[in-house]
């Protein structure tokens, strides 16, 4: 019996996902646990595999197309079975209750009456995409003029998106894109879905808080001599933890969090939410993106336990296997963002809203200071940047809170717990 291979959800908050690789194509023999495609959603990636054995009857999207979350994507079963069924293909895929992942759910989608302007120009018989059939609607574009680029002659996305008003009659070919571009001397590469979401989220944010930053340095000469610790500890014993200064960063900012609870807030508009726990979140640079996974209950921990918990959460987004439930902005009271690996010695953050506020971790710069006993020395100092909504904060605590941060750097303890 045929079985439908539907797209996954992942979290409550999504609802579409966007299909980045088939690691099959029409007509593969396929067998239960085989990789059948990649997906990802607005911050994550995963990989589908197949539930059943058998053929590989039909695929629905094509890379690069976003498909509704519960929608058939393709079709498993044996060689002349029918795919008619499962096909949703200009159709309104039916509501379904949301499931955990694990398991499998076969809707069958209802047949939608095709609207007036496809089927009067007689594309209602051509195969396109949901998202390309309204694309095309909108446009104005007549999918007969257009040539599919996808599964079996299938009209995608991209081939809307092509430039129209060079198609011409007979056996013209169309002036691409690409062509046009190199004989101007520049080159237009479409946004990825997270490059989208990410601009969105900044803008949004910049829009729609008062945002004000606020720079200091504090000596790291304790952190600096703790992780040459941990360097020797490790070579003697090779599982203790690869604790980091971003760890030790992390570490003071919670402690200081503790004490300056406004800052562990979220603003939301009439009100606002201060959090019991600090739930931390850090900004990781990967290959899709910047990411900013939650640390939950930050403040549970010890050293140790934070250095481990922060590193699976980095090696989650990079691989692609975060919960896209910690990747949301509400999931956090704090965000802290490092680029002192990079070199910056100063820079304005911007707050992951509603959060009211976020640390930046600048590079560690050596500068002229009293040692003690009136001996001038060079001491290293990293630069923070704290970023407030000045809405939630006023400048006294926001301050304040800064202060405490390099307090808690500046007699950061020998101990690790």
């Amino acid at each position: 019996m045929a079985t439908p291979v539907m797209m996954p959800k992942q979290g409550q908050s999504v609802e579409s996902c966007i299909i980045s690789q088939w690691f099959k194509k029409k007509g593969d023999s396929v067998k239960a646990g085989d990789l059948l495609f990649s997906y990802e959603t607005d911050k994550a990636s995963f990989e589908e595999e197949a539930k059943v054995d058998g053929v590989l009857l039909e695929i629905f999207f094509d890379e690069g197309e976003e498909v509704p979350v519960l929608t058939n994507v393709a079709v498993i079963g044996q060689a002349g079975e029918s795919t008619a069924e499962f096909n949703p293909n200009g159709t309104t895929p039916a509501t379904a209750i949301p499931v955990p992942v694990s398991e499998t759910v076969v809707v069958r989608d209802i047949p939608a009456v095709t609207s007036a302007p496809v089927a009067a120009t007689g594309n209602a018989k051509i195969k396109v995409s949901p998202r390309a059939r309204i694309m095309a609607e909108k446009k104005g574009i007549h999918l007969s003029s257009v040539k599919g680029t996808g599964p079996n002659g299938r009209i995608i996305v991209r081939d809307i998106e092509q430039p129209t008003d060079v198609r011409a009659a007979g056996n013209a070919q169309p002036v691409t894109a690409v062509a046009e571009q190199s004989a101007a001397g520049f080159e237009m590469k479409k946004l990825s879905n997270i490059r989208k979401l990410i601009a969105k989220a900044m803008h949004e944010s910049l829009q729609n808080s008062a945002q004000l930053t606020h720079h200091l340095s504090a000596d790291v000469r304790k952190l600096l001599a703790l992780r040459e610790e941990v360097k020797k500890t490790q070579k003697t014993d090779p599982n203790y933890p690869n604790i980091t200064l971003n760890d030790m960063i992390c570490w003071a900012v919670i402690r200081a969090l503790e004490k300056n609870p406004e800052a562990n807030s979220q603003f939301l508009g009439d009100s606002i939410k201060t959090f019991k726990q600090v739930h931390l979140g850090l900004a990781v640079d990967t290959p899709r993106g910047l990411m900013v996974p939650v640390l939950k209950n930050a403040s549970d921990l010890s050293l140790k336990g934070l250095s481990n918990n922060l590193r699976a959460l980095a090696d989650g987004c990079r691989k692609g296997g975060i919960d896209p439930e910690l990747l949301q902005s509400t999931a956090g009271s704090f965000t802290v963002s490092n680029l002192g690996n990079y070199g910056v010695e100063i820079f304005t953050p911007i707050i992951n809203v509603p959060q009211v506020a976020i640390l930046g971790v600048n590079t560690i710069v050596h500068r002229p200071a009293d040692v003690g006993g009136g001996v001038m020395g060079f001491v290293p100092y990293i630069g923070l940047s704290l970023t407030y909504d000045h809405r939630a904060i006023d400048g006294g605590p926001a301050t304040l809170f800064l202060k405490e941060i390099k307090t808690q750097i500046e007699n950061f303890p020998t101990n690790i717990g």
